[in-house]
């Protein structure tokens, strides 16, 4: 017996190194990180000038490559007429660079650009600058700008990639309680599992048709076409980092299904010991779950977070759990409902205190990894209350406090209750009773949260430079700013002009010190999107006349808090920054 013992101990250490080392081989294996959304450096023309012949082309560049077939470049007259003779594509010099041909020998005027790309994350992104054709092109007119409102956030989008959570996670919760959990209550007392391997069925299946719905929902949005346009969407399906990884992700859940459906064939559950057949087909059923679960993270948020190591982790520890949690809850309620009244006790015996071990577990490695993943995407405590991205955090969290403190109940009353069945029968009746409305609450509860995940992921985190919000001289707009700031001895006055977004906008700052212009200063100014990880553009001011310093530029490419860092270095004298907080509107 101690032999068998000291075997079977050997065999459980193997399948646990087997597993952390198959964890370790896909964080290795998981794409390079990416900034979070694309956006715009360069662009030929040049925003607001005035060229002398007529351009070839319009080129935009940005900070990372974007799919062409998702991407917009609409090129108008004055007239609102297109002159843009092809579709977007890629620069054969520059794969970060788009490119569409003009109509050739185009008049004298002004032109709209008008853009639209989708980052690598899935998240739209679009802005709008002018040009003109000379050497007359007359005054600017106000061009009527475009705004198309497709974003990862739509209601449809959202609902769509909660109900892929929820199935996804539910049928790997649903196979851990039916070949880990709840197999022993089979021998002991006679149980039946059949409801729970019903319950994976369907879910599975539903799985397996929601993940391909999803892409197609989400595919559509990005490249403006309807859902039912299949033939021309499917083929773009995996064009997109995002799209590769959702496509990957129903390959990879499909392979979990195969595998778990040959491990609940394999499995005697009224034998004691495991065959080898039995083992080895729950292991490919488990590391099929592990490939599948570490998905959410490699194509959202965590993969584009430092440290990423460390933030792919945590997400998949959060999803891992939570999905033996939920899965476990919804096949506990099954249990209870489908047992025979005279033998529900006895199984309830057997399976509740089993998966409330499981369960404490895997809540406490939830809210550890949850708290650990919101230290690593807020840059400051007050973004819980401050941004939109914090604030369904926090209802995330309420939610999953609810359900623990349900769980609480059941851990500390209602399982030794059960457990001492045996001594007092007519107490684990009652306690039995109390189980279902708990467990029914709790599930409730989860798919909630579950819900906020998918709303949490469809965000995008705040950016790092919201920590500098609170450095900030003054906060302006929505509208034309005109704000005085006092810096260093200098009068500071800033002017945004229209300070509306995907629009160009003049930039001017305007500095004396005692009266007088501060002539011949060096001064660039910082731009950062405070909502969402964005990364920063860098402009050099040009001195239009004494002391005050201009730029044309459409760098407030979304609509959203912006921070606009003007640094000053004069002739002579110690440099200095003024930090301005806007709010750039459509």
């Amino acid at each position: 017996m101690a032999g068998a013992g000291a075997a079977a101990r050997s065999m459980t250490r193997r399948r646990r190194n087997f597993l952390l080392g198959l964890v370790a081989v896909m964080a290795l294996m998981l794409p390079a990180a990416a900034s979070a959304h694309a956006y715009l450096i360069k662009t030929f023309p040049s925003a607001s000038t005035i060229l002398d012949k007529p351009p070839p082309d319009v080129a935009l560049t940005f900070d990372e490559a974007v799919e062409p077939k998702f991407a917009i470049i609409s090129v108008t007259n004055e007239q609102g007429h297109q002159v843009a003779t092809t579709s977007p594509a890629r620069s054969p010099s520059d794969p970060d660079t788009l490119v569409v041909q003009l109509k050739p020998h185009l008049p004298e005027g002004w032109y709209l650009v008008y853009w639209r790309a989708i980052s690598v994350d899935g998240h739209p992104v679009q802005g709008a600058f002018t040009f003109a054709v000379g050497p007359n092109p007359g005054p600017a007119p106000q061009f009527v700008i475009p705004h198309i409102a497709g974003t990862a956030t739509t209601p449809q989008l959202v609902v769509a990639k909660w109900f892929v959570f929820l199935t996804v996670m539910s049928s790997i919760g649903l196979l851990a309680m039916r070949l880990f959990i709840g197999r022993p209550a089979i021998r002991r007392a006679g149980a039946s599992l059949r409801s729970v391997t019903v319950a994976f069925a369907v879910t599975s299946t539903l799985g397996l048709i929601a993940v391909p719905v999803y892409l197609e929902e989400a595919t559509a949005i990005d490249s403006l076409r309807s859902f039912f346009q299949v033939g021309s969407i499917v083929p773009l399906w995996r064009t997109t980092a995002f799209g590769r990884a959702y496509f990957d992700l129903w390959i990879i859940f499909a392979l979990f299904v195969a595998a778990a459906w040959i491990a609940i064939w394999v499995d005697r559950p009224e034998r004691e010991h495991r065959s080898i057949a039995e083992l080895l087909a729950g292991i490919g059923a488990v590391a099929a779950a592990v490939a599948a679960v570490s998905v959410p993270g490699a194509a959202g948020h965590a993969a584009q977070t430092a440290p990423r190591g460390l933030a792919v982790t945590l997400d998949w520890l959060h999803v891992a759990s939570a999905s033996i949690w939920v899965g476990g809850l919804a096949g506990l309620l099954l249990v209870w409902s489908t047992q025979a009244a005279g033998n529900r006790v006895p199984v309830l015996s057997v399976v509740v205190p089993r998966f409330s071990n499981v369960a404490l577990v895997s809540v406490l490695v939830l809210l550890g990894s949850g708290v650990w993943a919101a230290i690593l995407h807020l840059p400051i405590l007050s973004a819980l209350w401050t941004t939109s991205y914090g604030e369904v955090i926090l209802l995330k969290a309420g939610l999953l406090l609810a359900a623990m403190a349900l769980a609480s109940v059941n851990l500390l009353r209602t399982k030794p209750r059960l457990a001492a069945a045996a001594a007092d029968p007519e107490l684990a009746e009652s306690a039995s009773g109390w189980l279902r409305g708990l467990v029914t609450g709790e599930v409730l509860l989860v798919v909630g949260a579950i819900f906020a995940a998918a709303l949490l992921t469809s965000l995008a985190p705040p950016s790092k430079y919201l920590s500098e919000i609170g450095n900030a001289q003054a906060k302006v707009g929505p509208g034309k700013v005109v704000t005085v700031v006092k810096a260093n001895g200098y009068v500071n006055t800033v002017l945004i002009d229209p300070n509306k977004a995907v629009s160009p906008n003049t930039f001017t700052l305007k500095v004396t010190k005692n009266g007088t212009p501060l002539r011949g200063a060096n001064v660039t100014l910082t731009f950062a999107m405070l909502d969402m990880e964005m990364g920063s553009q860098e402009f050099q001011l040009s001195e239009v006349s004494p002391g005050v310093y201009s730029h044309d530029t459409p760098a407030l490419v979304m609509v959203g808090h912006w921070g606009l860092s003007f640094s000053v270095t004069p002739k002579s004298g110690l440099p200095y920054t003024v930090l301005v907080v806007d709010h750039a509107a459509g």
